[in-house]
């Protein structure tokens, strides 16, 4: 994150701003935020989205031209993203945190379903069908699984604090892997299907423990770690990996 001190009228703002750089010219979009001192420019590791920051009271000129002095640097950022990678036909995935190929297979009755080779170790994501539905189909099948595999352990944590869950849904957040209602709606990310199950499972115990503790006090957390002993592992592997969940499309 780049930052700079600056301050000044608030003139109505674009949606976004144009900063070049060599032969490229990057979408930088633009928030003000209330409580913000400076400007604050920002490159998503989810989504590779550029945001530049105001203060309410913020220069756009100046804050423009702190966007445009830091073309070399947004470059750099965007060029350590991960390449994305699209689900579809002979691309390899991660599913519950294990690699799979994904194999198109025409004549054979079924939708979507995985297998494994133990003579070559290869595990695959099968696909039946026409090959313009494959891409449609691999996602279709990852959610399926994700909702079945976060409902499972999301009733398993709230019979374990006796607490009630409400309802369940599935997002393809960038912000954040899951979140809690005061009225015990649970969401998720459907990618979480992607990551090794002792992440996913984690998801499930953090949401649910909200049911008791709707903040982040020690409390919370003590409850959290006394049916999730696997948090702080889980918490490591997300910080280390989890925007590469976002590279899937």
């Amino acid at each position: 994150m780049l930052a700079l001190f600056k301050s000044g009228r608030k003139s109505a703002d674009p949606l976004h701003i144009e900063v070049p750089h060599g032969e490229a010219v990057y979408q930088v979009a633009l928030r003000r935020k209330t409580g913000a001192r400076r400007f604050t420019l920002r490159v998503s590791s989810a989504t590779g989205q550029i945001v530049l920051t105001l203060p309410p009271r913020g220069s756009l000129l100046q804050a423009t031209d702190f966007a445009r002095r830091q073309g070399g640097w947004i470059a750099a950022r965007l060029a350590k993203q991960p390449d994305k990678i699209t689900c579809t036909a002979n691309a390899s995935i991660p599913f519950r945190g294990i690699a799979h190929l994904i194999e198109h297979r025409t004549g054979v009755r079924g939708i979507a379903w995985t297998e494994s080779d133990p003579a070559t170790g290869i595990n695959r994501l099968v696909i039946a069908g026409q090959a313009e539905h494959v891409h449609r189909r691999v996602l279709d099948y990852l959610k399926k699984e994700a909702r079945k595999a976060l409902s499972e352990a999301a009733f398993r944590y709230a019979a374990a604090l006796n607490v009630k869950i409400t309802g369940i849904t599935l997002r393809d957040t960038t912000s954040r892997w899951g979140s809690c209602s005061s009225r015990g709606t649970l969401n998720f990310s459907w990618r979480l299907i992607l990551a090794p199950d002792f992440v996913l499972d984690y998801l499930a115990a953090h949401e649910v423990a909200h049911l008791r503790e709707l903040n982040h006090s020690h409390r919370f957390w003590t409850i959290l770690k006394e049916i999730c002993p696997e948090t702080d592992a889980a918490e490591a592997w997300l910080k280390r990996n989890g925007a590469t969940l976002h590279r899937y499309i």
